[in-house]
């Protein structure tokens, strides 16, 4: 794994209170064409309720049989249904019996109500079991607002996440426009993984077959940003809609949740520092990265420290914050918008909901000011802002406000995803190696990489490091 940090101000003036931005890329350890990989568990919970007729049903039928087809027999495949109970079609285990187990897909037909909690709780179950060590995906496919069972989106999003400490990845696809995007978001962001939607049964065969195929190419699972509370300190934060937690010592933790070979996902930090006695370089906290390595179950931590040089005030006042840093703010900022913009179309205020998107959209830079793929990067959220301003005070709101919620949900995730897609740069998922031994863990600052696994896991293993200053 491979961490690199950028400020937007690498000096902070002499006792005096300051705040510095950090802005984070980790990349995931590539995997060669030329070997196995191990065995995924995936678990499907499928919402067969009676909304689920009229083709939405059977468009989640073919995608799934398509889906089992994609696997190899010794993946380890599962179904849970769900209307006003749950059903476990498909016992979570390898598949040795294709057929069967596509008989029994194409055998569902729609029911009752909506208990999703029921059918989360038995696929959760299912996905522990039958995953053990190696973790599972979950992923959970409704169309409906929750009517039976529990309802709570907390106690929902608190199951996930308890889940997701025992290994369990969650992903939740939003079906049509009756779904509450609210509810699976929270479902999705307690498991660590992606609130999707799908408006037809099209887009819905898309995206599960697109799951697929990241859970086949994953090279780093269950992996979590730490940064520890220090003297040097205040306060940290993460900017934008990545979810994070606080630790009893006082940590923030970020649950980055899995990666496919050489995927790189970005974030970005609000550091909050007291005012330093004396000159010269400060340590002001590190970052540690953890994940494991899905083929040997080897736990390892990238470390990389954050350093910022104390001067003068009167030197300090000088300093410029650097573009890229101040341009990944504002498209953070921008993810921010959309989440409130979801609110706002759910409670019926269309005009705040397009103000909103109007007002992030004139935070941003200009494109054109800026250099490389973050100009990208900004005309595509330019353009998807002033899109969603307009459909916000003319479309259907529950259409906009799906679309919304989905964009900004994981954003840093799906940028990560879209950059650096299964089968391009990468090899074809069901393909490939653990990470190369030696160089995969690394931290880059201004010229240190630091490399150790996890003390505390009993089957780490050291890698050498390389020569100072140099990144992967």
């Amino acid at each position: 794994m491979h961490l690199s940090a950028l400020l937007d101000f690498d000096v902070v003036p002499l006792d005096t209170d300051d705040a510095v931005s950090v802005l984070i890329d980790i990349t995931a350890p590539e995997r060669e064409a030329d070997s196995e990989r191990p065995p995924a568990t995936l678990q499907i919970v499928l919402d067969r309720s009676g909304s689920m007729g009229g083709g939405r049903l059977a468009g989640a039928v073919t995608a799934l049989v398509g889906l089992v087809d994609r696997l190899a027999p010794s993946d380890h495949f599962g179904l849970v249904s769900f209307d006003t109970q749950a059903v476990v079609e498909v016992p979570t285990g390898p598949l040795t019996d294709k057929e069967a187990v596509r008989r029994r897909i194409r055998g569902l037909v729609p029911g009752g109500g909506t208990d999703l909690s029921s059918g989360l709780l038995r696929g959760i179950q299912e996905a522990r079991r039958a995953g053990g060590a190696q973790g599972a995906t979950l992923l959970l496919i409704s169309d409906g607002h929750a009517n039976h069972g529990v309802t709570d989106h907390d106690l929902l999003h608190q199951v996930t996440a308890d889940a997701y400490g025992h290994g369990v990845t969650t992903t939740t696809l939003g079906y049509g426009l009756g779904y509450d995007e609210a509810l699976l978001g929270a479902v999705a962001d307690g498991g660590a993984g992606s609130a999707l939607f799908a408006e037809d049964p099209d887009t819905a065969g898309g995206l599960i077959a697109q799951e697929a195929e990241y859970l086949l190419a994953k090279s780093a699972q269950a992996a979590s940003l730490r940064v520890p509370p220090g003297p040097y300190v205040k306060e940290v934060s993460v900017v934008g809609e990545m979810p994070s937690s606080r630790l009893p010592d006082g940590s923030l933790m970020v649950e980055l949740g899995d990666f496919f070979s050489g995927e790189t996902r970005r974030l970005l930090l609000r550091v909050e520092v007291p005012g330093m006695a004396a000159l010269g370089t400060v340590t002001v906290t590190t970052l540690d990265v953890t994940y494991v390595d899905p083929t040997t179950m080897t736990t390892y931590t990238a470390t990389l420290p954050i350093t910022v040089n104390v001067v003068p005030g009167d030197e300090a006042r000088d300093r410029s914050p650097r573009p890229e840093v101040r341009t990944e703010e504002a498209l953070q900022r921008a993810q921010t918008a959309k989440r409130e913009a979801s609110e706002a179309l759910r409670r019926g205020d269309r005009n705040a909901a397009a103000e909103i998107l109007d007002r992030a959209r004139g935070d941003l830079p200009r494109p054109s000011s800026v250099p490389g793929a973050a100009s990208a990067d900004l005309a595509a959220q330019e353009e998807e802002l002033g899109r969603m301003s307009a459909l916000a005070r003319t479309d259907d709101a529950s259409r906009t406000s799906k679309s919304l919620y989905s964009s900004q949900s994981g954003y840093s995730r799906k940028r990560g995803r879209h950059q650096s897609r299964p089968g391009s740069e990468t090899p074809r998922p069901g393909e490939g190696t653990p990470p190369r031994p030696g160089g995969e863990i690394s931290g880059h600052q201004t010229g240190g990489d630091l490399y150790h696994p996890d003390p505390e896991s009993p089957r780490s293993r050291r890698r050498p490091p390389q020569d100072p200053g140099q990144e992967d």
